[in-house]
């Protein structure tokens, strides 16, 4: 099995000490980060405190059982998105079901083979990655040479960081978000400090002077609209 990025950390919540035992040993070895709990209620709150990449619940647990964590976990907005592969002796195509139903995202019957296992949680925390580089994307803006970082506040021409105010940046991202559509002074000046803040429509043709200057080559990208107002078009 390929090694396991750092990042990657599961939570075992199983009553049963020599299955955790195994569970543990085998991921370690493999290179997760690996926390446990033995009841329900120290699993629930576990996930909630570290929200690990992926949970190991067994169903049949003292106190709160399995299918009640997993509830909680799906109702609770800061953990309904972790993954979660259900590890039961409760094996019949009824408990499969209600177990998916409820949002596990694999189900895995007692007595297991470590090996399945083993790959099963490979092919979930793919998953984990795949939703991070998708999440990462999302926080970019790219229009030519133009990079827009969402998450880092940097604005980029061809790979250079470009020394933008709060309002500049602001109206770049605003005006790349929405290429290609036309928009008023009065529509940018509200994107850009707010509908509350009091100050001239003039004030936006002061940006976007300060804005081309600063994109050179590629300052043509804001287009004037007579008589209404900007739009931004890749050239």
């Amino acid at each position: 099995m390929a090694t396991a990025t750092m990042t990657q950390r599961i939570l075992i919540i199983e009553d049963e000490p020599d299955i955790t035992e195994v569970l543990k040993y085998n991921l370690e070895k493999n290179h997760y980060q690996v926390a446990t709990a033995g009841t329900g209620e120290a699993g629930l709150a576990a996930a909630q405190q570290s929200l690990p990449d992926l949970v190991i619940l067994d169903l049949m647990l003292p106190g709160i059982d399995g299918l009640e964590v997993c509830r909680k976990l799906r109702e609770d907005p800061r953990t309904r998105d972790l993954f979660i592969i259900m590890l039961t002796a409760k094996g019949t195509e009824a408990d499969v079901v209600v177990g998916l139903t409820l949002g596990a995202d694999d189900y895995i019957v007692k007595p297991f083979s470590t090996t399945e296992l083993m790959a099963r949680i490979k092919a979930v925390l793919r998953r984990v990655e795949t939703r991070e580089s998708e999440a990462a994307e999302k926080d970019l803006q790219r229009c030519g040479p133009i990079c827009i970082d969402l998450q880092k506040h940097v604005a980029s021409l061809d790979d250079t960081p470009l020394e933008l105010t709060l309002s500049e940046f602001k109206l770049l991202s605003f005006l790349i978000r929405k290429k290609g559509r036309v928009f008023t002074r009065d529509q940018l000046l509200d994107a850009v400090v707010g509908p509350d803040v009091f100050v001239t429509a003039r004030n936006i043709d002061v940006h976007v002077a300060a804005l081309r200057k600063k994109l050179g080559k590629v300052g043509g990208f804001i287009v004037t609209v007579r008589g209404v107002g900007y739009r931004f078009e890749e050239s």
